[in-house]
């Protein structure tokens, strides 16, 4: 089944599942992990995350993480998307690599700006890492990453995979907003 937005603004990203909405309910659970370090429930995202992404995983290759820019990290001190990415790999037995995909340009936070704000603010901030362009081509990607809001970041991210040669983009959120189709403003 294909939700109104992704109908509205299709993604290069085949499927793309979340484990819950990002809504009053999980909001305080998914800020407590993203800024407030709180990764005690790691485990439990990672067998929510196979369990709602099951047919985003099958067939794939490998887990990627979506990157952080290195002065994000430092002040963050841990990709969130990674921890999530290993606990899923943990739970699936599949590969996670955070080495292939990497943050080149120090793009301004995404909260608050429109669909079109966001795809611009992360236009050509991903590249692929240079000892792994060898090892894209013809592999299949599941992307992890905390939340997807309009799916911006994803598609940037699945882009950068698919020009580089991947057959097969999916990907794998712990929640996701939902809420009627915006026109891209």
């Amino acid at each position: 089944m294909i939700c109104a937005a992704c109908a509205a603004r299709p993604l290069n990203l085949e499927i793309v599942r979340a484990v819950f909405a990002y809504s009053d309910d999980s909001r305080r659970l998914v800020l407590d992990f993203k800024h407030g370090g709180r990764t005690d429930a790691l485990i439990q995202f990672g067998r929510w995350m196979a369990r709602s992404g099951a047919d985003a995983l099958d067939g794939a290759d490998v887990i990627v993480p979506v990157p952080l820019h290195r002065r994000r990290l430092f002040s963050r001190r841990y990709n969130q998307s990674a921890l999530l990415g290993q606990a899923l790999a943990r739970e699936t037995g599949l590969r996670f690599d955070a080495g292939i995909l990497k943050r080149s340009k120090a793009t301004p936070t995404q909260g608050g700006r429109s669909a079109r704000g966001r795809k611009r603010n992360v236009a050509g901030a991903f590249q692929i890492r240079s000892a792994a362009k060898t090892t894209i081509k013809g592999k299949r990607f599941v992307l992890v990453d905390d939340v997807m809001t309009t799916g911006a970041t994803l598609e940037a991210c699945a882009r950068t995979l698919l020009r580089a040669g991947a057959e097969k983009v999916n990907a794998v959120t712990l929640s996701r907003v939902v809420r009627p189709v915006d026109p891209l403003t």
